[in-house]
Parts: structure tokens; sequence; C-alpha cells
């Protein structure tokens, strides 16, 4: 029988195709005719991503069919798969000629996911005793498909791959299905009437974006006084800041006084220092660096990159976008090298190359695993398949031309300037940048400089005497920023960042943080599709129901980053044959039975002071208000969340201080009505509604028991 070819889905086929002589197209598979590698033809057929899913629990037992405490745990004694929903008739045809075959290769993508759809099918089909080979490429042009099927490798590698994506795919739905009805039924008890689906990835996610949103709600902006001058030289003007910095201008006054400085005192230069500068081309990208700057220069989501990229790579115009490294091997070097010139012909921008040699910096094989960094491929697409592609995909595209190209281009040479101006006593300090080289920031187009880039300076003498202008200056400290989509990525990836705990860091280091290169951005979308998090203009916030979930899971392993970073750690320990399966799940399933022990009790303790409004609650409830803060009127109620507004508890005795909860369209939260009751004012609320529709940020102040607009 002739060899059978899986490919992960039909474009993937249809690339494989294009290497060799077609026989016949089906509408399930492709038939190869005979060639030196394939003397007896092939088959080429295809999943359409998962033909093979975990079975629901009711498969396994009736008592699971419905959502009770008392059927908890659902830990079945054996992981049973089936064939998915609508993807019957594509896993009969692949059936048919996995069993008919001698040799199957798997040519799915090269990640543990492509591992897991292959031998999810494979055993589905009850096959056994086939030899299995393993297509192993990053590149889906015609040379390097017919080179892969030429050294195929074994499937040694492969079946460890399998092995950890199992474990993973079986712990996430443990963790699923137990977790998810755990915290909906206990929440319904509480009087939220909703269904909350838990996550290992997805949970500490959220949670992270919630305890920014709250640090943001909670911030308490502190005013702030410094001292800047105008400094007029002989060959210009300039800036400089002297390191006073107090809570009131009257201090920052007596300072100034202290040293007989008016507004008008010259000032004297005392130090000149110029430093020389370099900074090298950047890194090649990552799948994550390209969605940050993806999503920083084009607002695109990261899954919108994900699937761009996934195009391009099909196009074959890209090397594989799964990718976490940022290195290539010597033999990707030697064709970039070879083909400069065309790839600077795309992109209309030719330059000297400055070195045509391979750096450490972006070739480095031992930095090299599954996948090399994204780059582009040989094949160099003419002007008029430029000229079709997507606005995206050509942004993308020109990005990864770009980035390649400064591999080979001069380091960005630059000056700065440091320069010290006394003014009786008192030292200003100002920071100068002057271009040498723009070197390979010319491939990039120029951006608007930023206020915070350092200026350039005028020709400027050591003891020259210079007029002033000097101001004292208001500032306030501004709260932290909320994340754009672009920013969950890295926040996500670097998330050992905001633990405390030195030993939790290291771990989320050492793998890098939440999820994997090839799965965040899935997880954000996941967390979007279950109302937790909402995406407006780019900016991401926490919903109510994401706020309900954060204060249930508050203080369980299920918030922290450091639970899904220990299993991630074993996880690779079985991909790597040092860890197994079934050791890994017999913890998973430790894990569940300590929840279930912990959380009834956790949750008891927890304040839930978030209203869920009746759109997002599976059916209307009967609601026991929340103690939001002490009513700053009478001093003897408590304020209280309640369905629609925010009111004192104290009003059968005549207290009518109340807070709306929804104020010029904008949803007021419990954080800053407790803000209001305890320092008067809330931080700056972006998003109110004004009468003729257009939209605004203001602060809240509380004055005489009524809400006033605070402007910045």
């Amino acid at each position: 029988m002739k060899t059978v070819i899986l490919a992960e889905k039909p474009s993937q086929a249809k690339a494989y195709a294009e290497a060799f002589t077609v026989k016949s197209r089906q509408k399930t598979h492709i038939e190869l005719a005979q060639s030196k590698l394939f003397p007896q033809g092939a088959i080429i057929t295809w999943g359409i991503g998962h033909l093979v899913e975990l079975k629901e629990p009711k498969a396994y037992d009736k008592k699971w069919t419905r959502w009770t405490l008392n059927s908890l745990p659902i830990l079945p004694e054996r992981y049973e798969f089936q064939v998915a929903k609508g993807k019957y008739a594509q896993f009969q045809a692949v059936k048919k000629f996995i069993l008919a075959a001698d040799t199957v290769i798997n040519a799915c993508d090269i990640d543990r996911e492509g591992s897991n759809i292959f031998y999810s099918i494979y055993n589905q089909t009850g096959a056994r005793g086939k030899t299995i080979k393993r297509l192993w490429i990053s590149s889906l042009e015609v040379d390097e498909v017919r080179k892969g099927f030429a050294n195929l490798h074994d499937n040694r590698k492969d079946l460890l791959m399998y092995e950890e994506a199992k474990a993973r795919q079986i712990s996430d739905w443990i963790v699923g299905m137990n977790g998810s009805r755990l915290y909906s039924l206990l929440l319904k008890e509480r009087g939220v009437k909703d269904v909350f689906s838990i996550g290992r990835v997805q949970s500490p996610t959220v949670y992270l974006i919630y305890q920014r949103q709250r640090e943001i709600e909670t911030f308490v902006s502190e005013p702030f006084f410094e001292v800047e001058a105008l400094f007029t030289a002989t060959n210009g003007t300039y800036k400089g800041k002297a390191k006073l910095k107090e809570p009131k201008r009257g201090l920052i006054a007596e300072a100034l006084n202290s040293r007989n400085i008016t507004k008008r005192t010259p000032g004297t230069i005392t130090e000149i220092t110029h430093t020389d500068k370099r900074m090298p081309p950047p890194q090649l990208h990552s799948l994550s660096t390209l969605q940050a700057i993806a999503n920083r220069r084009w607002k695109a989501s990261p899954a919108t990159v994900l699937k761009t990229l996934q195009t391009l790579y099909e196009k074959k115009l890209v090397s594989y976008p799964r990718t976490d490294t940022r290195h290539i091997t010597p033999s990707e070097f030697n064709y970039l090298v070879a083909n400069i010139e065309d790839y600077q012909k795309l992109i209309e921008h030719p330059f000297e190359a400055a070195s045509r040699t391979p750096k450490k910096r972006y070739v480095d094989s031992s930095k090299v695993q599954e996948h090399y960094a994204i780059i582009p491929t040989k094949k160099i697409p003419t002007a008029t398949t430029l000229a079709k592609l997507a606005p995206l995909e050509r942004n993308l595209y020109e990005e990864v031309v770009r980035t390649a190209l400064a591999m080979f281009h001069r380091d960005y040479l630059y000056t700065e300037t440091k320069v010290t101006t006394d003014v009786n006593g008192l030292p200003f300090f100002t920071t100068g940048k002057t271009e040498r080289d723009k070197g390979w920031k010319e491939l990039f187009s120029t951006s608007k400089k930023k206020d915070t880039e350092d200026p350039a300076l005028p020709p400027l003498e050591r003891d020259e005497t210079v007029q002033s202008e000097i101001a004292i200056k208001e500032g306030a400290t501004q709260p932290p920023k909320p994340y754009t989509e672009g920013q969950l990525i890295a926040m996500m990836k670097t998330c050992g960042k905001l633990v405390e705990d030195q030993s939790e860091t290291d771990i989320l280091k050492e793998i890098e943080g939440l999820g994997t290169e090839a799965t965040r951005s899935g997880i954000i979308e996941t967390i979007k599709k279950h109302g937790y998090i909402s995406v407006t203009k780019n900016i991401v916030s926490i919903t109510d129901k994401g706020r309900v979930l954060c204060q249930a899971i508050e203080g369980s392993l299920l918030a922290s980053p450091s639970m899904t970073a220990k299993w991630e750690t074993y996880l690779k320990k079985i991909g790597n044959g040092e860890g197994t399966g079934q050791h890994f799940l017999g913890n998973v399933s430790k894990f569940i039975q300590k929840l279930l022990e912990d959380v009834p009790l956790q949750l008891e303790q927890q304040t839930i002071d978030i209203v869920l409004p009746p759109s997002q609650s599976s059916r209307r409830s009967a609601y026991t208000p929340t103690e939001v803060a002490p009513c700053p009127k009478c001093g003897k109620g408590t304020i209280v969340a309640r369905k629609s507004f925010y009111g004192c508890s104290n009003y059968k005795n005549g207290c009518k201080q109340t807070f709306p909860g929804l104020f010029l369209k904008k949803k007021i939260t419990s954080a800053q009505v407790k803000l209001l009751c305890t320092t008067g004012k809330t931080n700056v609320i972006k998003g109110f509604t004004s009468a003729d529709g257009k939209k605004f940020d203001a602060s809240l102040e509380l004055k005489e028991g009524k809400l006033n607009l605070v402007f910045v």
C-alpha cells in the first residue's frame, strides 16, 4: 500500500502536494504520483484541526450529566476519546487510508499540539504496528518540503511530545470540568447565577488583569512640585531640572529663597560630558515580539496576528510562526545573506551591508530547538503578489523582512550629552541626544518623537553664563496604565516580575510565564469569549463577571501564576522523557480533591461585592446587599451595593445618601464608591458619555452628598 501522509489541515496538505506531481485531488485526500521519494506514490489526507476530542463527563457516568456538588469530583478511571462532532466523514476517510498503509507520516505542525492531533487520530483508528515517520520542517517552500520528506525523522521525540500534549489536554479537562462546576454552583448559592469557566492558565491570567485594574482604581494621586528652568545660551535654548521634589509648593519656594534664586537668576554651565553610544540592530522576531509590535502599531489583536502569520506561512512567505526563539542556525543565515539585494528591492531600500558574517546575537544553533525565529523564506514575492496581500499581511511581512535585513545593517550611533547648570548653588541637570548615524533605523518608518526622548542640544561651552527662566511646576503621581492586548502577551510571558515570592519567580522565569508562545493569544480570546474581560480601543478592562471570578478565587492556587508554571515545568519534563503523564495526572487529581475540600470554606469568607446584571446571569435571583464603606453622610450606617444603586443601610432612620450604579452611561464600581466615601474623590474614570453622545474622561467628587465631575 502507498505511504499515507497526515497533514493538520487541507491548506497544509495542498502546500505539500505542490512539491510533487499530483495524480488526483479528492474531497478527503490528494493522491501523489510515483516519484523517487514515493516509488509507489502516496496519499495526503488531513485532519480539520482536532478530529478527535475527549469525551464529555456524562459519557462516563450518568451522575455527571447534571451539575451538582455531590457528584464531584469528575475523575474517570480511564480517559476516553471520541470523533469530534461534524468531523465523522473526514475521520472515516483518514481511518480507511491509515489502516491500509504500511507507513504513516506525521506531517502536522511541529509542536506538541501537532503531535497530539496526529496520535489522537491515529490511535482512534485502531491502527497497530505501522511504521511511523515524522516530517520536520519550518517552511512550506517546495524545496524545503522535498528536503523534509527526503530526511524524515523517527517518532521517538514525537511520541514524547504527544505524551506531554495528552497530559496537558487531560489536566486542563480535569481542572475545567471540576473547577467550573465547583465555583459556578457555590456562587449560585451566594445568589450569583452564571457559569464561571475555570482554567489552569485562563484563571490566573484574568486575576493578573484584575489586580492591575484594582491598582488603578484604588490609586490615590499625590501632588508634587519640582523646579524646572529654560536656559538661554549664546547658541540656543535648553531645559534643565533640579533634583528638588516636594509635596507642597511652599517648601520648594523656601528652598529657592534660601539660595536667593528668583525667576531670572542667571546660571553657569559647570559640567558638560559627551558619551558616544551605539545600539545594535534588534533581534529577530519570535511570535510574541511580532504580536506586541503589531498591536502597538496597527492595533491588531494577538489572535489576528497569529492567524495572519499562519496565512503568510501557508503562502510560503515566512517561516513557521509559533516560535519562541529569536535565533536562527547557519543554514537559514546562508540563504538570508544570499538574498540581501532581493529583500532590499522588496522594501525599496538599498544599502551597503555592514557585515555578511553571522553574529551570535542572531545566529546560534544552541538557542534553536524545535523552531527558529520568524524570518522571510527564500521565496521572493513579485510586485503583483505583494499587491494582493491584505494590509495586515503586507505590514507583517515587511516587518519580518526589515528585521531580517537589519541584521546586516550598521549600528545606530548617537552621542549622549549631559549638562550641569549651576544657579546660585542649585544644580540643574540636562540630558541631550545627537544622532551620528541612523544605521539600521533607516529601515523602519520614522514615528513621531516621544515627549520622553532626549532632545538635541545647542552647542554649549563650559563656564558659559546662561540666562534663566525658572518656574515651579506642579505634577501628580500617576496610576499604572491598563493593559493593551499586546501588553497582555508580554505580561503573560514575564509575569514572574509581578510575583513577590523568589522561588515562584524563578519557576516563572524558567518556563517563561503563563501559557506557551502558541497558546497565549488563544487564552486571551477564551477569556474574552467567557465575558471576563472587554477590549475597547485596544484597552483591556475587567468586566463585572471577571471581578466576581477574581474575588471568588482570590487567595487560592487558581489565582496564582506559579501553579500553572509548576505544571508547565513538569509537562516539559514529560516532553524530555524525564517524567510521566501518569504521575502528573495523579498530582492533578490530588489538586482537585484539595480544591473540593478548601474552596467552600474559602468562598464563605470571600467578599463578593459585584452585582451581575440580568444579561450576565442565567436567571434573575434574589440579591443580598454587600457592604462597601461607612456612610460619609450619617456616619452610622454603611453604604451597601444594591441591584442598580448604592445606598445607606441607615435609610429607615432618615439617611438618604445614595450613589447611582450607572452615571452618564458608565458603570460605577464598588471600588470607586469606596474611594468617594473614604477620600471624597475617585481617580480618573474613562468612558463617560455626554448628552450629545461624546465620550470623555473625568474624576468624580462627592460634595454635600452629590456627585460632581472634576476635569483634569
